[in-house]
């Protein structure tokens, strides 16, 4: 019989009753890097009811297998389609113009932020970086981001056990819910702090091409004057 449940200790319960189908829907969004979802999956891992190398084995997975597959929609389809997509197109190029000069940190951190963290891979597909370099750099990143991330909702899982007397009490609902809310609002901060980077790197790009341009009418005015010389004597 299936029902909706009313506490925590009842969603923890279904979640044990159910694991298989809790690890296919771990791996299905850690894939797009949501951090709600694998924070509660590690607060989960500490109440017994996922296992911990398991849980990191299959956010690992997932982020990285996710990222190989928008890697490769980037350099299979480049960006004739993103036209259809507004906001796919603005996340992406925010990525790409980090990526540019960025990429080994890019790699590391686009995880993190809001706005980009399911689709900058697209962005280094587009790019010219080779696909063994981002295939070592990702492997290693999602593994930090799986590990970080489920070990937090762990440790956060350890914390709210010492201040509340079981897992169905209101004040560890309203704990877990203040943990995942303040985990997002850090989410969305580090977007705008990407965006603000984006913003400066497209600026620094236009006056390297201006700078590039001016450089080159020197020249050749430089190369006229000298022709202009030449033909004269």
């Amino acid at each position: 019989m299936i029902y909706f449940p009313t506490d925590l200790a009842s969603f923890l319960e279904i979640i044990r009753q159910n694991g298989e189908v809790a690890y296919s829907l771990v791996f299905t969004w850690a894939s797009s890097h949501s951090l709600l979802l694998i924070l509660f999956a590690g607060y989960a891992s500490h109440s017994g009811v996922l296992q911990f190398s398991t849980l990191i084995a299959v956010c690992w997975l997932g982020s990285f297998l996710g990222d190989v597959f928008r890697f490769w929609i980037g350099r299979q389809f480049g960006t004739r389609w993103l036209k259809r997509f507004p906001l796919i197109e603005s996340a992406v190029t925010k990525a790409a113009l980090l990526s540019e000069r960025h990429y080994i940190w890019m790699i590391f951190l686009h995880r993190y932020p809001h706005g980009i963290r399911g689709v900058a891979a697209i962005a280094y597909g587009i790019s010219s970086l080779r696909w063994s370099v981002f295939l070592l750099l990702n492997v290693v990143a999602s593994g930090i981001w799986a590990v970080t991330l489920v070990s937090t909702g762990y440790a956060f899982g350890q914390v709210s056990g010492k201040v509340m007397s079981d897992a169905s009490s209101s004040l560890g609902f309203v704990m877990l819910v203040l943990f995942l809310g303040l985990s997002w609002l850090l989410s969305r901060k580090f977007d705008a702090v990407v965006a603000q980077n984006a913003a400066a790197e497209s600026a620094a790009i236009e006056r390297d091409k201006s700078a590039a341009m001016r450089h080159e009418n020197q020249k050749g005015r430089r190369d006229k004057q000298g022709r202009e010389k030449r033909s004269r004597k």
